[in-house]
C-alpha cells in the first residue's frame, strides 16, 4: 500500500509536516516531472518559471492552499517553485502531450542535469448514485492511468484542517490532492481534458482546484465554487456526495459545465461530453483510448445494480489490452509515454472509506483505507 501520511494544524504547519515525512518522495516526484517536461522541450528551470504565473490565481482563491505549498517545500527541503510546478503540471504540459519528443529534448534534458536534477491514457471515472447500486450507497470510483515511474511517488494523504475537518486524498508527492473525499461525504475523481486553449493564460491549477474542493460540503457548493473560478487547463472533476447527488464538472479556460447522471450512473474519460466545450478540445493522441473506455464503462453501469464487488470489476477489466481501463504498460513505447494504471481508487462516501489498488488493479487486491 501507499505510505499514508497524516497532517494537521495550521495550513504552514501541514504543509512543513507533509513535506518532511514525503521528503524522498517528492524529490522523486521532482526528478519524473523533469523527465517529462523535458521531454516536451522544457527544462526544469522553465517549468517553474511557467508555474509562477499561477500564483496569482491561488492567492485570490485559496490563499491558505499557497501557505500549505511552502510549509511542503521548507519541509521537503526543496524550493517553493518547485512545489508550485508540481501542482500546474497539468497546466504546464503541452495540449498534444503525450506525443513524438520534442526537438528540444536533449537540450532541455543537459540543462536539468547540469541543475542536478535527478533523471529517471489518462484516467476512467465512475459515479453510482444510491438508485442505481447494489447496496443503496453513493459510490465514486477511478483508474489512474499515468506514467509507470510515478508509482512510486504516490501517497495517501489524510488532512485535519483547525476547524477539526478532516480528508483523505490519493495523490503525487507534493501535490496537494487528486483523489479523495471528506467527512462531510464529498468525494472528487480527475479525468485530464485538453483544449487548444490550455496553458495560454494563468487560473487555477486543477490539483489546487481538487483541493479547494474538497473544502466544500456537497456537489453543489462544489460546482458552485467550480463556476466562481478561472481555469488554466481543461479537466473533468467526477464530484458526488453521501446524499446521493453526483455531476461532472468539465472545466476549460472558456468556462465550466455540468453534466448529470443518466439512470443513477455518471462516467467519464478524457474527452468533453459536453457539445460547447467540445468545440475547442484539442486532438488527442489514440493512445489516450478515451472513447474505448468510455465504452466500456457505461456497459458496465448498464448490467445492473452496481455494488462494490461490481465497480472492483470495472476497474479491473482487461478487455481492450494496452488500451483497456486496467491498463499494463507497452514496452514498445518510450518511458515518457508509456501510460498505465497507476492505482485504482473506489469510494464508498456513504461510509466514508476508501478502497485503493495500489498497482494495476487486474494484479492487486483493493484494500480499506478509512478516512
Amino acid at each position: 500500500m501507499f505510505p499514508i501520511i497524516a497532517i494537521s494544524g495550521t495550513p504552514h504547519e501541514r504543509g512543513r509536516q507533509y513535506g518532511a515525512q514525503a521528503r524522498g518522495l517528492v524529490q522523486l516526484s521532482i526528478a519524473s516531472y523533469a523527465r517529462l517536461f523535458a521531454y516536451c522541450g522544457l527544462g526544469w528551470d522553465e517549468a517553474q518559471a511557467r508555474a509562477a504565473r499561477y500564483r496569482g490565481a491561488i492567492a485570490a482563491a485559496a490563499p491558505a492552499l499557497l501557505e500549505e505549498m511552502a510549509g511542503i517545500a521548507e519541509g521537503a527541503g526543496v524550493a517553493e517553485a518547485e512545489i508550485l510546478a508540481l501542482n500546474a503540471r497539468t497546466e504546464i504540459l503541452p495540449p498534444t502531450y503525450p506525443a513524438e519528443p520534442s526537438g528540444a529534448w536533449p537540450a532541455a534534458r543537459e540543462r536539468n542535469r547540469d541543475a542536478g536534477i535527478a533523471d529517471w491514457g489518462e484516467c476512467t471515472a465512475l459515479a453510482v448514485q444510491p438508485a442505481a447500486s447494489r447496496d443503496g450507497k453513493t459510490w465514486l470510483a477511478q483508474n489512474w492511468d499515468w506514467i509507470g515511474a510515478q508509482r512510486s511517488a504516490m501517497v495517501l494523504l489524510r488532512v485535519t484542517g483547525e476547524d477539526g475537518r478532516c480528508l483523505l486524498t490519493l495523490t503525487e508527492a507534493g501535490m496537494l490532492a487528486k483523489i479523495g473525499l471528506n467527512e462531510r461525504g464529498l468525494g472528487v475523481c480527475l479525468n485530464i481534458l485538453r483544449s487548444v486553449d490550455d496553458g495560454l493564460a494563468p487560473g487555477m491549477p486543477v490539483h489546487v482546484l481538487l483541493r479547494h474542493l474538497l473544502g466544500c460540503d456537497d456537489v453543489a457548493a462544489a460546482i458552485a465554487a467550480a463556476r466562481s473560478l478561472h481555469h488554466g487547463a481543461s479537466s473533468n472533476i467526477l464530484v458526488a456526495d453521501r446524499g446521493g447527488n453526483a455531476g461532472s464538472i468539465e472545466v476549460s479556460p472558456r468556462g465550466v459545465a455540468v453534466l448529470r447522471p443518466a439512470n443513477g450512473t455518471l462516467a467519464h474519460t478524457n474527452h468533453f461530453l459536453d457539445a460547447e466545450q467540445a468545440i475547442h478540445a484539442a486532438t488527442l493522441n489514440p493512445l489516450a483510448s478515451t472513447e474505448q473506455r468510455l465504452a466500456c464503462a457505461t456497459d458496465h453501469a448498464r448490467r445492473g445494480p452496481l455494488g462494490r464487488d461490481e465497480i472492483f470489476g470495472l476497474l479491473r477489466d482487461t478487455s481492450g489490452g494496452e488500451l483497456a481501463v486496467s491498463r499494463f504498460p507497452d514496452p514498445a513505447l518510450a518511458p515518457e509515454v508509456r501510460i498505465e494504471t497507476v492505482a485504482g481508487v473506489a469510494m464508498d462516501l456513504t461510509e466514508g472509506v476508501m478502497w485503493v489498488a495500489p498497482d494495476v488493479p487486474a494484479r492487486v487486491a483493493f484494500a480499506a483505507v478509512p478516512l
